[in-house]
């Protein structure tokens, strides 16, 4: 509990540990190093690489999210507001997916 004087009254403060970000920064790369190499070096048919890299890009976004924004950290309101469109978006990509085939 920590007092200010200036606003006559108390704080409650949440105390979290922040994360590793070089750790977050290597698993990262290490999804980025694991793009590279199943998009140019697997012989993969072309849309079940496209799912791939499409999980890997959208778990690489997620942890830049999460770490980087510090969304992990934020009230649960904030959560709803950043959720609230994701059904949107994957509406539009396999729209964009399907546009395609």
């Amino acid at each position: 509990m920590e007092t200010h004087a200036e606003s006559g009254g108390t704080q409650h403060t949440a105390a979290h540990k922040g994360p590793s970000y070089i750790m977050v920064w290597l698993f990262l790369f290490v999804l980025t190093v694991a793009e590279v190499l199943i998009a140019f070096v697997s012989g993969l048919p072309e849309t079940i690489l496209i799912l791939i890299l499409l999980a890997l890009a959208v778990w690489k976004a997620l942890l830049v999210a999460l770490y980087y924004m510090h969304l992990r950290f934020e009230p649960k309101k904030l959560w709803i507001v950043v959720v609230t469109p994701l059904p949107l978006v994957a509406i539009l990509i396999g729209v964009v997916l399907l546009e395609a085939w």
